[in-house]
């Protein structure tokens, strides 16, 4: 990142950038930055996007050899196309040496390290991977923007805040807004208006439910399975999230058996070391075999529905009761 705000502001902005990762809000932020950089506002004719797995590598190669209409460059923005795992030979043919005034800014969720893409870009241009923010960042960037409008919040409040958003800078962003307008007339946040106000996601309500199942309390796990169904959530989304929490944990839970700190654990899990840190407490609360058999009975629960022996509804009333057993 430092390295693109650096050409930004030298002005020696590279022929080709390639932003990848997770984390969605700075991808946009460092996109929107490069284009303003390198196309002049209101530009049409020189500034072209593309989007999604079927985009034509030959058009293109075409448009990129084409010289730009009263412009110093021809800036070509490329989102979301895969090319970067497969399918991505030609253009990386053509970035070995491409016209001068052809530029390329990608964006992509993940990519492939070892791609012939990948190699050509970062042999003439920057790849920058923005991942998921540690805790600590989140806190700074949610107390600045907090600050710029004009409003205090404690840090245990600004840690039930983000306990409730996740780590997404973007779902941050829009519980913040929500927030601000909250809290309009008044200077300081606190956690009677962050429980008022923000949404607490359906990964949240899972993990209650977890915690439920392992402190052997039915009746509150089935009643968070329920709030889900008011809320819209199909079961068979409901039955994904389940499986992937108890999946996370056996992960968690035998990475750090074999001596791993929680940085590597949650690095080896893809998540935050401090939501790895929520995951290895709730760990702890079960065996091994415990969770290992929770995974298992979630697949059956799967096949259950989909041979058509049980519905989608019961299959996961059952499953949550199973596993209590």
């Amino acid at each position: 990142m430092r390295q693109i705000n650096d050409d930004i502001k030298q002005g020696k902005l590279q022929q080709f950038y390639l932003l990848y990762g997770e984390e969605r809000y700075l991808r946009r932020q460092y996109r929107e930055k490069l284009q303003r950089a390198l196309c002049d506002e209101g530009d049409t004719m020189n500034t072209h996007f593309y989007q999604g797995r079927n985009i034509d590598v030959g058009q293109i190669i075409d448009l990129a050899e084409t010289v730009p209409f009263f412009a110093q460059r021809r800036v070509i923005f490329i989102s979301d196309s895969g090319l970067f795992k497969s399918g991505g030979e030609k253009l990386a043919e053509y970035l070995a040496n491409p016209g001068e005034t052809a530029y390329f800014v990608f964006t992509e969720n993940e990519v492939d390290k070892r791609s012939k893409l990948y190699k050509a870009v970062q042999a003439k241009g920057y790849a920058a991977e923005f991942t998921v923010q540690d805790e600590n960042t989140l806190k700074r960037w949610v107390a600045g923007i907090l600050t710029r409008e004009g409003k205090k919040i404690a840090e245990s409040t600004v840690q039930l805040f983000l306990s409730k958003t996740g780590t997404d800078m973007e779902n941050i962003q829009m519980e913040l807004e929500k927030l601000i307008c909250y809290c309009l007339e008044r200077d300081v946040v606190t956690a009677e208006d962050v429980e008022a106000i923000c949404a607490t996601r359906v990964t949240n309500h899972i993990f209650d439910m977890i915690n439920a199942i392992a402190l052997r309390q039915p009746r509150q796990a089935l009643e968070l399975y329920y709030d889900l169904l008011a809320l819209k959530e199909p079961p068979m989304r409901i039955l994904f999230l389940i499986a992937r929490q108890c999946n996370m944990l056996l992960q968690a839970k035998e990475l750090k058996s074999k001596g791993f700190d929680n940085r590597t654990v949650a690095s080896k899990i893809g998540v935050a070391p401090f939501i790895a840190g929520k995951y290895l407490s709730q760990a702890a609360k079960f065996k091994t075999s415990v969770l290992r058999s929770a995974v298992e009975k979630c697949v059956e629960a799967e096949e259950a529905v989909k041979s058509g022996r049980l519905n989608d509804m019961m299959s996961v009333e059952i499953l949550i009761l199973s596993v209590l057993q």
